[in-house]
């Protein structure tokens, strides 16, 4: 386990490597219900990222711009997020987003066995 925080770039250079799956644990957007965990597997073929990379984005969209551009390929991707309470800058979690910690860890060691005990063709 890595934590990349804002060095986007890093992790497509690290992808470059022989990977059979990456899980990304990240803030979603707040549909309406802070610290709701979602799980979903990333349809790399309809990302799309923004003009110019930025070396020290974090973007999923533009880590894999990158990893393309460098040559690579991105293997199997789940996201494991958290909904969003606050998006301003600060530091530290939101109350709900704190309380969600624990059940995204567990889901975190969930994907993985189900990555472990799946080909890569299957959905998780």
């Amino acid at each position: 386990m890595t934590d990349y925080g804002i060095r986007g770039m890093h992790l497509a250079y690290d992808l470059l490597g022989d990977w059979s799956a990456l899980v990304l644990v990240d803030a979603v957007p707040d549909r309406g219900a802070p610290g709701t965990l979602h799980v979903f597997e990333v349809e790399h073929e309809t990302l799309s990222a923004r003009s110019g990379l930025d070396a020290h984005a974090m973007d999923p969209a533009a880590v894999f711009a990158g990893l393309t551009a460098l040559g690579g390929s991105a293997p199997r991707t789940v996201v494991v997020g958290c909904e969003v309470a606050v998006v301003e800058d600060g530091i530290g979690l939101s109350a709900p987003v704190a309380a969600a910690v624990p059940a995204a860890a567990r889901m975190v060691e969930d994907v993985l066995a189900v990555l472990r005990a799946q080909p890569a063709a299957e959905g998780v």
